[in-house]
């Protein structure tokens, strides 16, 4: 999805940063997150032609987002044949990134277009067009009351649904340190769960402080699909069937999604 050099790039600034979003130094370091566990409860098809942005569920429906230029499209994703119901493809000049639906309305970023767009989710048909103030746009949820979007740095933007308007900005950390290359987004039981890009790792955050106070590792799963599917990339893709309680999980052009089971 992105350059490496970008990963590269953006730990150094966020090394560097000493402004605002800069965590005070409380005198002593919090304590790292809590390893989670994970099983893999079972295995779907995935289309090995999707670069995955962004996956959910939506009234008990998958919804899948990928990127590329010319790649691009937004879809609804049969789950247990892993072929599109429905697709809407976006302009070749667009790398299509992170979505969420919010009252039957889509909402899709782009990576470096700064532009997002709305659909209609009973056709897919363009409704509206909105920007946002992140250098780039990475992936997006949603809490219940508002749009949470990330951009691939320690930050986490907030956004009032329907209009888009910028709320707040909020710095995320790892054992007082600013967390890095947060990726794909999915709101669960008050917590958000974030793909670390380039990394086998999902973040489990507090969203009242910004602590990651869980970290599950998938370096054996992510191992796994490599070795046996060399084309596959990176770990990217966690959804949320709030009707089932299940979690789901992929990556980029990998072969399948996974049910799994966290322990906490």
């Amino acid at each position: 999805m992105k350059p490496i050099l970008f990963a590269a790039v953006s730990f150094l600034i966020i090394s560097c940063n000493n402004g605002p979003d800069q965590p005070a130094d409380p005198g002593t370091k919090p304590d790292g997150p809590k390893p989670i566990s994970y099983s893999v409860i079972n295995t779907y098809p995935h289309d090995t032609s999707s670069f995955t942005e962004g996956l959910l569920f939506y009234k008990g429906e998958l919804y899948e987002s990928t990127g590329e230029k010319g790649q691009s499209r937004l879809m609804k994703i049969d789950l247990k044949t892993g072929k599109r119901l429905k697709s809407v493809d976006l302009d070749a000049k667009y790398f299509g990134e992170g979505i969420v639906i919010v009252n039957d309305t889509v909402y899709m970023l782009t990576y470096q277009e700064k532009v997002g767009f709305m659909f209609s989710l009973k056709d897919f048909k363009k409704i509206g067009e909105f920007s946002f103030v992140s250098p780039e746009g990475w992936g997006m949820t949603w809490n219940g009351k508002e749009i949470i979007a990330s951009d691939g740095s320690s930050n986490l933007y907030y956004y009032q649904p329907g209009t888009f308007r910028f709320l707040r900005t909020q710095s995320i950390t790892e054992a007082g340190g600013l967390a890095f290359n947060i990726n794909e987004l999915e709101y669960i039981d008050g917590y958000i769960y974030a793909n670390q890009w380039q990394q086998p790792y999902i973040f489990k955050i507090d969203p009242s402080s910004g602590q990651i106070v869980g970290k599950i590792d998938l370096s054996e799963l992510t191992a796994k699909v490599r070795n046996s599917h060399p084309y596959a990339d990176v770990l990217n893709g966690i959804a949320y069937d709030d009707s089932t309680k299940k979690i789901y999980i992929t990556g980029k052009r990998w072969p399948e999604l996974y049910e799994v089971k966290f322990s906490q």
